[in-house]
C-alpha cells in the first residue's frame, strides 16, 4: 500500500464511480479542487489507484478553530474496501494536517457511512440533512 499526493483529475473516475454514478461526470469536478491549500491523496495497491480523498482549508461555522480542513470526495473502490486503504489514507492526511497546525477535520458524511467515520474518531454535529441528489448527510468532525 502506498499513499501519494495526486492531482484533482486523478480523483474524478473513482469519485464518479462510487459517489455520483447516476450524475454527469462534471458533478465530481468540484470548483474548489484547484484552490490554494487544497490537497488530494490517493491510496495505491500495486500501482493502481484504489482510494481517494480531498482536503480543503475550509471553516465550518460551528467550530472555532482558526485552521480547519474539510474532507470531501472520499471513496474507495468496492473490491478494496475493508482492507484499510481508506484508513491509511485518513491516517496519512491527519499527520499532514497536524503539521499544518489544523485543529479540526470535518466533513458532510453520508449517513450510511457515518459508522466508518465514528470508528476513525469522528463525532457527529447537528442533525441529518439532505444534500441535493446525494441523499442524507450529517456533519462529522475530528479534533486533531
Amino acid at each position: 500500500m502506498d499513499i501519494r499526493f495526486i492531482k484533482p483529475e486523478d480523483t474524478y473516475e473513482i469519485r464518479h464511480h462510487i459517489l455520483r454514478p447516476n450524475q454527469p461526470f462534471e458533478a465530481v469536478q468540484y470548483k474548489e479542487d484547484q484552490l490554494p491549500g487544497v490537497f488530494h491523496l490517493g491510496a495505491f495497491h500495486e500501482d493502481k489507484l484504489v482510494s481517494v480523498a480531498s482536503f480543503y482549508p475550509e471553516k465550518h461555522h460551528a467550530f472555532e478553530d482558526d485552521i480547519q480542513f474539510r474532507l470531501r470526495g472520499m471513496a474507495t473502490l468496492e473490491a478494496y474496501r475493508r482492507q484499510r486503504f481508506g484508513t491509511a489514507l485518513l491516517e496519512h492526511a491527519v499527520n499532514l494536517l497536524k503539521q499544518k497546525h489544523a485543529g479540526i477535520l470535518w466533513c458532510n458524511a453520508r449517513v450510511n457511512v457515518q459508522d466508518y467515520y465514528k470508528h476513525f474518531g469522528f463525532r457527529e454535529y447537528g442533525k441529518v440533512f439532505v444534500s441535493g441528489a446525494t441523499g442524507a448527510h450529517i456533519v462529522m468532525y475530528k479534533i486533531l
